[in-house]
């Protein structure tokens, strides 16, 4: 049966998220970050039900009860136990695949981004959700290492990625371009693979993600990250990228329709200087809205412009993420979407 990668904008049951533990690498920031996972889940369900993996019990109660106080329609809570490593469920959720009318997950290998952090229970998240019933469709499960926020399609057979994640030999290190690309044709039913080469941002420990800096808005376009700045060290990488992205063809032999968003002036850890990956790129589409990451930053406003552009009919919604790029992840690292069809039915709404 012939089968594909559904793109962002296919109609959504729900948001998946993943709730951090106090003892997580959040706790410095547990408020803070808390405090945008609570305006992302309210915001997410006047839209769609929203499902949450939580550490333990208590903490299931305790959201409950607060997003119950905070308006939310108890029907589109699903709140489930499933201990994690870090809240990146872009990463450790499941990739979705239409097999005719039906969904399928995929579950790959979550790896810490090449082995860079714990990552065993991330791993085994999607299967534990599974078992405990989230899931309306077949999970499968795959030793392929690949990260949700490496890859973007349009939902027509394009898939958009780049080399410097795909390729990283901390991935799949026996896979070269071509196994790699034979792979993801095989696996996600696409036809053909665009690999841009160029394009970073500093303090992303993902090895130049695509959603941080590439996303497909509908089949013709793309927004993309787009430095203005000559003396900033971003510019040269990024300049090189937007070539990259003028050259690419839609397969259809036409130009995609880009869109520049604009550069946020550098953010850098409060306690150490570092700099952090402010992006707009790392936007997260739902039924009838777009969630638009925002830094205060004068260029918020010019953002949310551009993306109200490319997604006409959308409510554009901002959520401060000034305190998730300190753990070097934004809006789009936290969520993962699941398709019309993926999520099972609850019985009784959560009280």
């Amino acid at each position: 049966m012939a089968h594909c990668l559904l793109p962002e904008w296919h109609p959504q049951d729900a948001v998946q998220l993943t709730w951090p533990a106090a003892d997580s690498d959040w706790a410095p920031l547990l408020e803070r970050i808390e405090a945008t996972l609570e305006a992302m889940v309210v915001a997410i369900a006047r839209y769609q039900a929203v499902l949450i993996a939580v550490p333990d019990a208590a903490t299931r109660s305790h959201l409950t009860r607060r997003f119950i106080c905070l308006g939310v329609d108890p029907a589109r809570l699903r709140l489930m136990v499933a201990p994690a490593d870090d809240t990146w469920a872009r990463d450790h959720g499941p990739v979705t695949v239409a097999e005719g009318n039906a969904p399928r997950l995929l579950d790959y290998a979550f790896t810490g981004w090449g082995g860079k952090y714990e990552a065993a229970r991330d791993n085994t998240l999607t299967r534990r959700l599974a078992e405990a019933g989230a899931f309306a469709c077949p999970l499968a499960s795959s030793e392929l290492v690949l990260e949700g926020g490496a890859i973007d399609t349009d939902g027509e057979g394009t898939l958009l990625t780049t080399e410097a994640c795909l390729l990283n030999p901390n991935r799949n290190p026996e896979l070269d371009r071509a196994a790699m690309e034979a792979r993801l044709k095989q696996d996600l039913g696409i036809t053909r693979v665009l690999w841009l080469t160029h394009g970073h941002l500093e303090g992303d420990d993902t090895d130049s993600h695509v959603d941080t800096l590439v996303r497909f808005c509908d089949p013709a376009t793309l927004a993309y990250v787009r430095c203005d700045d000559p003396a900033d060290p971003h510019y040269p990488a990024l300049a090189a990228m937007e070539a990259e992205l003028k050259a690419l063809r839609r397969a259809d032999g036409e130009a995609y329709r880009l869109v520049p968003l604009p550069w946020p002036r550098a953010c850098h850890d409060p306690v150490d200087g570092h700099r952090l990956p402010a992006t707009y790129a790392n936007f997260l589409i739902i039924n009838g809205a777009v969630l638009v990451p925002t830094y205060g930053d004068a260029a918020d406003t010019r953002a949310l412009s551009a993306l109200a552009s490319a997604f006409p009919g959308r409510d554009i919604i901002p959520i401060d993420c000034l305190s998730v790029i300190r753990q070097h992840g934004s809006l789009h690292c936290l969520t993962m979407q699941l398709p019309a069809g993926s999520l099972a039915a609850q019985d009784t709404p959560v009280a």
